[in-house]
């Protein structure tokens, strides 16, 4: 759920990259034929080889083992199919990422990225993957952010997500941050609050199973996040203009062959999230 952490983040790449987890890498399960003709001719930073960098944020991206799996680890291997590379998976802390990529110690990060100004400065970005709203999840049902005000609900979410500060200002003391989303449906759960603010697809994967109700967050100009749905992308390393045209166009090609849209209704999301509009920046 960390995919919202600003880029001012990327101002510890040192100390963040030093947290990563299994820094050299792991070979994903992917396999090339010696046939293989690729697409487009890029250079990665292995030769064959796509680094990705991610964490875990179900359904988008899950590190399992030698596999990247989730919404994002379906595209990366069929971005990866396409252009005959196998994929190798760096496993990091949420906060460790964006500073990963942006350092060049992989090709590209997966994990429900969103497409901000700020972080636009520092990395390339690819063209929207899926759109990903902001939703409101609680036992009672609760759609509209003036309601949290006005009913006096106590309200949590995750520290670094993109509405904090909106809400901050909003709510006062009626917000709590946590540093992931599993403690806060832990104490909505047992009721020490009675709203948690998540990402819609995160929110739908989290809730199984549980007597909660996920409602997308009605749109609200005093929180820009709920006015339109963020669209998710693949940051990558400044200055790799052939990888990111390629990507781009492998992208498009997964979209308009209805590809995108079987790997979100695979992974337990809306096939509409894959119409995403025309790119456009948060910020």
């Amino acid at each position: 759920m960390n995919s919202k952490f600003p880029a001012a983040m990327a101002a510890v790449t040192l100390l963040a990259v030093a947290t990563l987890s299994g820094c050299g890498g792991q070979s994903a399960k992917t396999t090339v034929s010696a046939d293989c003709k690729p697409k487009h001719e890029f250079k990665t930073m292995s030769k064959g080889t796509l680094t990705v960098v991610s964490f875990d944020i179900p359904p988008f991206s899950k590190v399992q083992g030698n596999d990247l799996t989730g919404v994002d680890g379906d595209i990366v291997k069929a971005i990866a199919q396409m252009e005959c590379l196998t994929v190798s998976v760096k496993a990091a802390g949420a906060a460790a990422v964006i500073p990963t990529a942006q350092a060049g110690r992989a090709d590209l990060a997966a994990g429900d990225w969103y497409r901000t100004a700020e972080r636009a400065k520092v990395l390339d970005l690819s063209d929207p993957l899926y759109l990903d709203d902001m939703a409101l999840v609680s036992k009672q049902g609760v759609s509209a952010v003036p309601d949290l005000k006005s009913k006096g609900l106590t309200v949590g979410t995750v520290e670094g997500y993109l509405w904090v500060a909106d809400l901050k200002n909003y709510l006062g003391g009626k917000l709590k941050t946590y540093p992931s989303g599993v403690n806060c449906y832990q104490d909505l759960q047992a009721g020490r609050v009675d709203v948690c603010v998540d990402a819609y697809g995160a929110a739908v994967y989290s809730t199984k199973g549980r007597d909660l109700k996920v409602e997308k967050a009605k749109p609200f100009d005093k929180v820009a996040a709920s006015v339109e749905a963020a669209q998710s992308t693949f940051p990558m390393p400044k200055g790799h203009e052939d990888m990111l045209k390629a990507v781009n166009e492998d992208i498009a090609a997964l979209r308009s062959n209805g590809e995108l849209a079987k790997i979100l209704t695979k992974n337990g999301l809306e096939a509409s999230a894959a119409e995403v509009g025309k790119p456009r920046l948060i910020g």
